[in-house]
Formats: structure tokens, sequence, C-alpha cells
């Protein structure tokens, strides 16, 4: 064991190194190498996946984790040990992990010899003089040219170098540009140099930072204040099959609610009972769409959860039940302080049941938040998970279809968070705040979704949190938190939901128009022309600052916000597609343009453009009275969704954007399935689905999923997917449709429309026969029967 001196804060403290491997052993796919005082454990989770997990004289903790990523099993196709005089080699049909003997450094290579990750001063800690236990550390070196991404909602630049980070989940209320920490804990990043990707989860929950070459600038390094240095080093080569296995690792969500991906409406706060009521009437006379209205604090009797005001909302179930029939789903808050009160039912179950946390030396954590003096749940621990399920039976019985997280890093006036004393269960392996603050938020909305899951049957459940840890995005969906009404926080808005999309996140959105202050009216079309292509598309606003419905802005922008809502409607069979590979492969529905060609360096520095799916690219508009901007498209041919002028990428290019349009581009070769634009999902039935194909001289792949848009069929194999595979020759173009699986879609139509052709089609042939065709200026329509095969235009 080496040691090194570092004095920090007039304190000296004792950096220790492991010395040299005494020995080693190795259990099927993990390896041991023991020093005089440290062990490292080398597992080989996948032939693309290694784990380290780092130990001093007190050994290995118990193997438990809330991201799961513990029990994830991948493929070993072959696995090969080498011991030389001062190294060992482990061999992987992608990797090369070398380990040296003297300090336990490592460095792992690809097949190609390209050096991927190579160990600094590696593995070393330090007592925690003030708690006990060690602060777990490790330092690599960066590579030329290397660039980080993830973190989950960091509001900084896409590109993580030259900065550092906290994660400690925090109320952040009006941050800003470079705040830090915020809301969420996900110690996952990736990086990319020589064009390569791979990525790091640091599984520990404790406070943790992430240095990526800010304090030494060839050096990036991550450490925490206590538990296990435990990380696991994932490969690509592309940094999508990154993100993908990471997602696959901590766990991927269920298909939502199809109406979850519509508009949602929110304020703090809508109430009384005929404000709400008002609010959904407008929506509907005014025809904007819109799926669901939320209901603030204010909807509770004296911000107690789990009870309705007598006051405002006398009676709930008939207002809920009116607001069902025109089409709008009512989203109830949930905060996790339960206020002390000895005649409030919640309280005096959690009080009786010894549910609530509790200081060091036994009293309860006390705290104020929005009711007063509150108790807190441990929903670490699984019977109080339990419980507080079972307490969402009143809400879904009267009709809620969906509930709110908030407040749950957690947060409490006057003090902040919980202090470390505060003691937790941590399913079986107890411990203090310090360990648990940054999963206390996932496990709340675990517990939640739990509840809304067991009540809502048959339908799927729909739940939004603040906070959350890795593995977050099994339970629920995410919004960026308390943002404000600046350009600045609609460029944040964007970076934050892509770098949450490759966290593992991608039901994801802000606050659109900011919550704190109120948008001109051209600040927020422009929010919510980004807003179309988020997962979540929820505006939400302060009552403080004025009003934010899509109308409050006079007629101008009313029409424009009705016609970009009205978007999203169009595309929500494509929404829904994207998010079927995020739920089936893990695959981010919010692709930043490096994901989508990281063989083209230039892609590596821009962080405004993103893919939603497969094949749309979007970039949004910051600056005010802007009629257009510059962008960068990758490489290929492009369209542009609204005039179908068709443009080549690998390079930068000018998109006339006047307030009325936001940039799109389709892929050439796309098919882009469409719905009509509906007040609310299920408004009508479908006669026909509109497939927008956009031509291409090569071929193309693209993918529609299908299912009943709720319930559980899907995982009964009631489902279909669709393939359709384009392409073209001189006079010619062809559609082809492959289907897999049962499910029978209501209507029996579709309605094709060919975007880009290069001539005028003298014949249409839909499997071998002659049909019919219009031709309007640039665009060819033709109806055909949904299950048709082979769709043939000659010139």
């Amino acid at each position: 064991m080496e040691n090194y001196m570092n004095i920090n804060h007039n304190q000296v403290t004792v950096q220790q190194f492991p010395d040299y491997v005494q020995k080693w052993d190795r259990e099927d796919n993990d390896f041991y190498f023991y020093c005089t005082k440290a062990v490292l454990k080398v597992s080989v989770v996948s032939d693309k996946v290694l784990r380290f997990r780092f130990a001093t004289e007190d050994g290995f903790p118990n193997d438990f984790s809330y991201s799961g990523a513990y029990t994830y099993k991948g493929k070993v196709k072959s696995l090969d040990f080498v011991e030389e005089e001062d190294h060992f080699i482990i061999i992987t049909s992608f990797l090369e992990c070398i380990i040296t003997k003297k300090g336990l450094t490592t460095k792992i290579l690809d097949k190609e010899g390209r050096v991927l990750q190579e160990d600094e001063k590696g593995y070393h800690w330090e007592e925690h003089k003030k708690y006990g236990g060690n602060i777990v550390m490790t330092s690599k070196k960066v590579q030329s040219g290397e660039h980080f991404f993830g973190l989950g909602d960091k509001a900084s630049d896409f590109d993580l170098r030259g900065s550092r980070f906290e994660l400690w989940g925090k109320d952040t209320y009006g941050y800003m540009k470079h705040s830090d920490p915020l809301y969420k804990n996900i110690p996952f990043f990736l990086s990319l140099h020589h064009k390569v990707g791979s990525g790091v989860f640091f599984d520990n929950s404790f406070r943790s930072f992430f240095d990526f070459g800010h304090e030494r600038k060839n050096v990036y390094s991550y450490w925490a204040q206590g538990g296990e240095m435990n990380y696991y080093f994932i490969y690509g080569p592309s940094l999508l099959e990154v993100v993908e296995t990471y997602t696959l690792m901590t766990g991927t969500p269920e298909m939502p609610p199809l109406w979850s991906l519509g508009y949602h409406q929110c304020k703090w706060s809508y109430y009384p009972e005929k404000q709400v009521r008002d609010i959904c009437r407008q929506f509907r006379e005014k025809e904007i769409p819109c799926d669901a209205i939320y209901l603030d604090i204010d909807y509770m009797e004296g911000f107690r959860c789990f009870t309705w005001s007598k006051e405002y909302f006398p009676d709930p179930k008939g207002m809920v039940s009116d607001l069902s029939k025109s089409g709008f789903k009512t989203v109830v808050i949930i905060d996790p302080g339960i206020k002390v009160d000895k005649d409030y039912w919640v309280y005096k179950e959690g009080l009786e049941k010894d549910y609530f946390c509790k200081r060091m030396d036994g009293p309860l954590m006390k705290g104020s938040v929005w009711p007063g003096e509150c108790n807190f749940p441990d929903f670490t621990n699984p019977e109080v998970r339990q419980w507080w399920a079972d307490l969402f039976k009143g809400l879904m019985e009267t009709g809620v279809k969906g509930v709110w997280n908030d407040m749950n890093e957690p947060a409490v006036f006057e003090i902040e968070t919980f202090p470390y004393d505060v003691r937790h269960d941590y399913d079986g392996n107890p411990c203090s705040h310090r360990k648990a603050h940054n999963v206390y938020g996932m496990q709340m909305a675990r517990a939640t979704y739990e509840g809304v899951k067991k009540y809502m049957n048959p339908d799927r459940p729909f739940v939004i949190t603040r906070s959350g840890y890795a593995g977050v995005q099994r339970y629920s969906s995410v919004w960026t938190g308390d943002n404000v009404a600046t350009w600045e926080h609609l460029w944040l808005a964007n970076v934050q939901c892509q770098r949450l999309s490759v966290s593992g996140i991608s039901f994801c959105g802000s606050d659109i128009g900011g919550f704190i202050e109120t948008p001109s009216g051209e600040m927020y079309i422009r929010w919510l022309q980004l807003g179309v292509f988020h997962p979540f598309f929820r505006t939400h606003s302060s009552g403080d600052h004025g009003d934010q419905e899509p109308w409050s802005y006079g007629p101008e922008y009313e029409k424009l916000a009705k016609k970009f809502i009205g978007l999203r409607y169009q595309l929500l069979p494509y929404v829904y597609t994207t998010f079927w590979q995020y739920h089936k492969y893990g695959t981010p529905m919010l692709r930043p343009i490096v994901f989508t060609d990281q063989q083209d360096t230039e892609t590596h520095f821009r962080q405004d453009e993103f893919a939603l799916g497969d094949n749309l690219l979007a970039c949004p508009v910051y600056q005010e009275k802007a009629d257009g901007r510059w962008l960068y498209l990758p490489a290929g041919k492009w369209f542009y969704y609204w005039t179908d002028e068709l443009v080549n990428g690998g390079t930068e290019v000018w998109a006339e954007a006047p307030i009325d349009k936001v940039p799109i581009y389709i892929k050439a070769g796309a098919v882009i399935p469409h719905y009509p634009v509906m007040q609310y999902v299920g408004e009508f039935e479908l006669e026909a689905l509109t497939l927008h194909v956009y031509y291409t001289n090569k071929s193309h792949k693209s993918t529609l999923y299908e299912d009943d848009g709720d319930g559980y069929g899907y995982e009964k194999g009631e489902c279909v997917i669709k393939s359709f595979k384009t392409s073209g020759a001189e006079g010619s173009f062809s559609v082809l449709q492959g289907t897999n699986g049962t499910f029978e879609p209501r209507y029996q139509h579709y309605e094709v429309v060919f975007h880009g052709l290069p001539f005028e089609p003298s014949a249409i042939e839909c499997d071998g026969e002659g049909v019919e065709f219009d031709v309007e200026e640039s665009l060819v329509t033709v109806k055909i029967n949904k299950n048709f095969q082979k769709l043939i235009l000659t010139a």
C-alpha cells in the first residue's frame, strides 16, 4: 500500500493506493486481484461490458443497487486470461483489459489496439475523517480529442469536457446555465475519441463528483464520499449502442398510455373547480388539442397528500368524470412530506406503523414544506413502499389518470434537505441519508408507480418525477424542473433533454414557456416548437407570473400554438414508434447529432440539432425575431419538412424559419406516419392512416409500431411491427411492407403521400394491380389497403 499526503481545508488527509498484487483468483467470469490491503474484482458482464469493484480491508459490501445493473447478464462468447511478468490481460471478443501487478492500474483496448480507457492514478482512497468509511476515487487519462456526454439533467454545454459536476439531488428553483447540482443523480457518462464510443456507469449513490479535465486538463476523475468504487465500462463502438446497453442494464420502461404523449397543460395552480372546467372548456371551444390537465398542491385540503379541498373541489369525482367525457385526463401532484396532524389519516397510519424516517438517536425527521411541519416516509423500505402504493386507491377511484411527484430530492424549507444522520432501511441494507439521498426521489416514484399501476389496471400508469437515480426510467417520466422564461432557458431545455435521453431517460421534457416569469408570445411559440419533439410535452408555469395557456398571447400566437400542438398529434404514431424502440431496445428517443453520425467530426461539436427517432431531425430557434437559422445536417439527403426542398447533408445549411416554422428535416427514403389532427387521443376512430413517403434513389427502411394505445395486450403479442422498405431507380420507386404481429388496427386503409419524386408517375401498381392516384403540385397521393405488400410507381 502506498500513501500520498494531501492538505485540504487545514486538514491533512492521506490518499492511499494499492501496492502489488500478491495473488489472484478466478470464479467463472469474475477475476480477483489481491494486494496487501485492497482487492480488485473484474467481472466480464458481456463481451462489451466489464465491471470493476475495488475494496479495501473492509471487503466488498452486499452487492445491491437500486439501479438494478448488478443483476444484468449479457452474452460472453469468448473469454481468455493471460498472466505476464508485470500484468494480467482479460480478453473478450471485443476488448482487452490490462491490469498491472503494481498499483492495479487498468487499460482497456479494442481489437484494433486503440486505447479506450487508461488509468492515470487509478484506484485510490482516503478515510472520511468526519463520517467514517472511505472517500473512493479513480482518475483516468484524457485521450486525444476526447469528448464526454451524459450525467442526466446538467445545465451546461452538451460536451462535458473541461467541466466539473456534483451529484446530490437539490431543489434548484430558478437555476441557470452552469448551476450545479440539480435535481437528478445519474452517474453515467459517455466518451468519444478516435470516433469510437464507450461509457462508464459509476453505480454509487453517495454524494459524488465528476471532473472532466477541469482541475487537470489531461485527466478526468470521479469519486464519491462513501460507498464502493463500483463502475461498469461499456463499449460501443457506436454511442447509440453504449446508451442502449446502459439502458437495458438499468431497465427500460413499459409502453406508456398513448394519451401521455399528447399535449399537457399545467399551472401552479388551477383552482377552484370552476377554473379547471373553464380552462378545459376553452381548449375544446378553441379546438386546441390537449389530453391532460394538472392539479398542483392547491387541490388538497391544506396541502395534505391524498385529500381534496372541500372548498375548492367539493365533488372531485364528478369533475374528473365530466372532464374525462371531453377527453381530459386529470393528473394530480403528490409530495413526500406528510403533515404532522393527529387528525390526518395518512399521518396517523404512517406514525402507527413506524413508516417515517428517523434521526440517528430516534426522533422522527421533521421538516417544513408546503403543509407546514412534516414527517417523511422512508421509501427505501419495501413495506413503506407497499403502504404508499395502497394510498393511491382513493385517487384512482376518483378517476385520476396520472400522478406527479415533486419536492422529492427531498426538498425541505430552511435546511434544504434531510440532515446526514437520518436513517434509512435501504431494502435491508441500513444506512444514513448520505447514502440514501440520491435515491430517495426514485424510490418515491417507484412506490407511486406501483400504486398507480395497481389501481389503474387494466390501463397503463402515468407518473412524472422531479428527482431520480439511474434506473428511474423504469417507473416514471421526468421534467427539467423550475426553469425561467428566458431564451437561455429555451436553449437549456434542448440540451438538458438531449442529455437526459442519452442518460437512459428518454421520457423527458421541460416546462414549456418557463415556470418562473412570463415569456413573450414569440418565446412561448419557439419553446412550444421545441416541445413538439420532446416525448413529454407540457406547458407549466407559476401563477404568480401570469397566464400561460396557448391563447394567452393574443390571436396571432394562439393560431400558431394551435398549429404546432396539432403537429404533435399528427406525429403521434411516429413518436409512439420511437418510444417502442426505447422500450424494446433501450434506444434513446432524442439523439444528439453526434449520435447520428459519429464518424463526421463536425457533429462532435454541435449541440442544437437533434434527431427524434430514426428519420426526423429538428433544430429549435433561440433568437428573438429570427427568420431562420444555420444548422448542420449529417451525411445523406434530407427533405425540408415545410417545402420538400431536397438538401445534401454533411454540411451547414440555412433553414428558413420565420415564427410559423421550426427547422425540421426528414431523411430521404423515410416513411413518416401521420394521424389527422385530433382534440385528444381516442376522440374518434381512424378511417385511414396517412403515410408520408420521401423519395430516395437508394434504399431505406422505416418502422411503424402499433398496439391498442393502452392496456397490456402488447405484452401478450397484441401488437404489430411494420417495416417499410423504400428504393428508387431511374423512372421507378417502390415501397415494400412487411408485418410481424397479430394486432389489427381499426382503420382499413393507408393514404400514401409521396414527396420529392423526380418524375410524375404514369402508373402505380399495388400488389400487381393498377390503382388510381392524384397529382397536386409536386405531391402524389394514393389510397390503398393497409395490408399491401408491394407498391410500385413508374414514370
